[in-house]
C-alpha cells in the first residue's frame, strides 16, 4: 500500500521491489491481503483505479500466494487472530511469514502483536 500510494514508506518498498526484480530477495503477497488492497484503494479512489494499480502490482516480481486447499495458511491466521488482537486479514501476512519462514514487511504498528513470532522489517511511517 505504501507504494502504490507514495506513502514515505514507498522508496523503501521500491527498494526492495528491485533487489526482488534483480532475483536477490522474493516477496510474497498472500491473496487475502490482495483483496485488502484492491478493496482498499475501490473505496477511496473507486474501482477503475484499484483495477489499475492491481493490475500495475501483477507486473512487478511479487508471487501471490493463495490460500490453498490444505488451509494451512487459513488455519494459521486463525490461530493468530485468536490469540492476537489483529484484523482476521491482517493475520495473513504472518501466517504466511511464519509458514515460508520469511520476513513481513510493514509500517503498520498492528504488527507488532506478532513480532515475538516472525521477524518484522520496520518501514517509516
Amino acid at each position: 500500500m505504501a507504494f502504490l500510494r507514495d506513502e514515505p514508506a514507498a522508496a523503501e518498498v521500491e527498494k526492495l521491489l528491485v533487489k526482488a526484480a534483480e532475483d536477490k530477495l522474493k516477496l510474497l503477497l498472500c491473496a487475502v491481503n490482495w483483496g485488502e488492497i484492491y478493496y482498499s484503494i475501490a473505496r477511496a479512489e473507486g474501482l477503475a483505479v484499484a483495477t489499475q494499480r492491481v493490475a500495475d502490482l501483477a507486473t512487478l516480481a511479487i508471487e501471490i500466494v493463495p490460500v490453498g486447499e490444505d488451509l494451512r495458511l487459513v488455519r494459521e491466521a486463525a490461530r493468530l487472530k485468536a490469540v492476537k488482537k489483529m484484523a482476521y486479514a491482517d493475520c495473513f501476512a504472518p501466517a504466511l511469514a511464519k509458514i515460508r519462514n520469511a520476513e513481513v514487511v510493514t509500517g503498520d504498528p498492528e504488527f507488532k502483536e506478532v513480532e515475538g513470532e516472525v521477524k518484522i522489517c520496520w518501514l517509516p511511517r
